[in-house]
C-alpha cells in the first residue's frame, strides 16, 4: 500500500462531506479547500463516482424543485439546494456584475432581499403565498463574485400565517438577517 494512501482516503472523505453539504462547489473551490490541484480533485471525484458540478446541480434541482408549491422555479432567486416545506430551506446566489453598483461592485440590496424573500415564500405549503411584513438587517456589504448562502426556517405557523427567519451568509459570515410574515392564500381567494 502506498505511503500516502491514508491521506488520500482522508481527503476523499472530506471531499464527499464538502459536496454533501454544498453540491454547488466547483473543482477549483474544492482544490483550494483541500490544498490540492484541480486534477487531484477530478481524479478523486472519479474514484468516488461523484459527477461533475453541472450534473450534480441537475440532480439537486430535480429533487428539490419538485417540492415547490408556492412559487414556480423561475420565480425563486438563487439556486435552491435544500427544501423541506413547512420547515426549512437553503439557496445559493452568486453575485454577478449586473447585480452590483457600478463604482463599488457592492451587491444591490434588493437582490439579497429577493433571495431571502423568495426562499421564505418557498417554505409555505400553499399554492399561493405572499409576503405580509418583513424586518431586514444588512450586516455587511456583499461583493461581486461572492456566494450568498441563505438559510430559512419556519419559526411558527398559525393558521395561514408563517413566521420565517432567514439568515444569509458569505463564507460563514452573516450578511443579512430577516424575519418574514408570510400568508398562505386560499385558492378560492386568488382564483376570483
Amino acid at each position: 500500500m502506498p505511503r500516502n494512501h491514508g491521506a488520500k482516503v482522508e481527503r476523499q472523505q472530506l471531499l464527499s462531506r464538502y459536496l454533501a453539504g454544498n453540491p454547488f462547489l466547483t473543482d477549483e473551490e474544492l482544490a483550494a479547500l483541500l490544498g490540492v490541484s484541480v486534477q487531484t480533485i477530478r481524479l478523486d471525484r472519479g474514484d468516488l463516482h461523484i459527477p461533475e458540478r453541472r450534473e450534480r446541480l441537475e440532480q439537486v434541482a430535480r429533487g428539490v424543485y419538485g417540492r415547490l408549491r408556492s412559487l414556480d422555479r423561475t420565480e425563486l432567486v438563487g439556486e435552491l439546494v435544500e427544501l423541506e416545506v413547512n420547515r426549512y430551506g437553503v439557496s445559493i446566489l452568486t453575485i454577478t456584475g449586473e447585480m452590483t453598483l457600478y463604482r463599488s461592485r457592492v451587491a444591490r440590496g434588493h437582490h439579497l432581499f429577493a433571495q431571502a424573500n423568495s426562499l421564505a415564500v418557498a417554505l409555505c405549503d400553499a399554492p399561493v403565498a405572499l409576503t405580509g411584513t418583513t424586518k431586514i438587517s444588512f450586516r455587511r456589504p456583499v461583493f461581486c463574485g461572492e456566494k450568498v448562502v441563505a438559510r430559512a426556517y419556519v419559526r411558527r405557523k398559525k393558521g395561514n400565517k408563517y413566521m420565517v427567519r432567514v439568515t444569509s451568509t458569505v463564507h460563514g459570515e452573516t450578511v443579512l438577517e430577516g424575519k418574514f410574515l408570510i400568508f398562505a392564500i386560499a385558492e378560492e381567494v386568488w382564483r376570483q
